[in-house]
């Protein structure tokens, strides 16, 4: 287990924590119209972002900057994770007009949040994480934050997904 910070307090999360090396967890989570996303269904170079809920401030500037970004990185795959319900992610992505990211829900069990060791047991809620995987289903990069509030390192994600596409 290992502990990070939510708004300064410190919290736990649950299992061990993906890291780079690893092979993609295959879990099954939610699209928007609640059809059943299995991550063993995804191919190429993909980029999750893991998020505590995509209606607060940091998930939505994070969100919204990889849907921008997404214009100039065409050969990957952008998913935001979080336990919002299908619905309310649904709803979000047409009032922010996200549409390069396709957001899938873990609310049913947290099985990815458990399998990745994002997962905090004391709100049920996914922490900030960044994890991209290569097209063999290996894990090349791990951004897990110490403070969930904070945001990730954008450049070095931008800059591992160009390296892998190029």
């Amino acid at each position: 287990m290992r502990t990070v910070t939510f708004n300064g307090e410190q919290v736990t999360l649950r299992d061990e924590q993906l890291k780079v090396g690893d092979k993609l967890p295959l879990v099954d989570l939610f699209d928007n119209n609640m059809t059943v996303f299995k991550t063993e269904g995804t191919s190429g170079v993909r980029a999750f972002l893991v998020v505590p809920s995509l209606d607060t401030p940091v998930c939505d500037a994070e969100v919204r900057a990889f849907n921008e970004k997404a214009a100039e990185l065409p050969d990957v795959s952008i998913f935001a994770v979080s336990v919002d319900l299908p619905f309310a992610q649904a709803r979000w992505c047409g009032a922010a007009k996200v549409e390069a990211v396709k957001t899938i829900s873990d609310y049913n069990g947290a099985e990815f949040g458990r399998a990745t060791g994002t997962y905090i047991s004391e709100f049920a809620l996914l922490a900030r994480a960044i994890f991209i995987v290569d097209a063999s289903d290996t894990v090349v990069y791990v951004e897990i934050l110490d403070e969930v509030n904070s945001h990730p390192d954008y450049q070095a994600a931008y800059d591992k997904l160009n390296e892998l596409i190029a």
